[in-house]
């Protein structure tokens, strides 16, 4: 498996790019939810505190295979 510039596999770089992705996400969008409260939008409050859930949930199954991955040739040689 290639490891790049990083020292980790092009796999674990990619797991832990969605997993910040997801959680920065996730964080920004509890200001979407107050903005649209306050805006009287309770539909698209409900929107997204459902995009802030999917990413928590993404953000968690990227833990559970960063998890799996970790110590194996797999990971590279930076993980092992």
């Amino acid at each position: 498996m290639a490891t790049g510039e990083t020292g980790f596999s092009d796999i674990v770089y990619d797991l832990i790019s969605v997993q910040y992705h997801a959680l920065k996400g996730g964080h920004d969008y509890g200001q979407y939810v107050r903005d649209a409260e306050k805006a009287g939008k309770k539909d698209l409050a409900q929107f997204f505190r459902e995009s802030m859930d999917e990413d928590s949930r993404r953000a968690a199954r990227c833990h559970q295979f960063l998890t799996q991955l970790s110590g194996t040739k797999e990971a590279g040689p930076a993980a092992g």
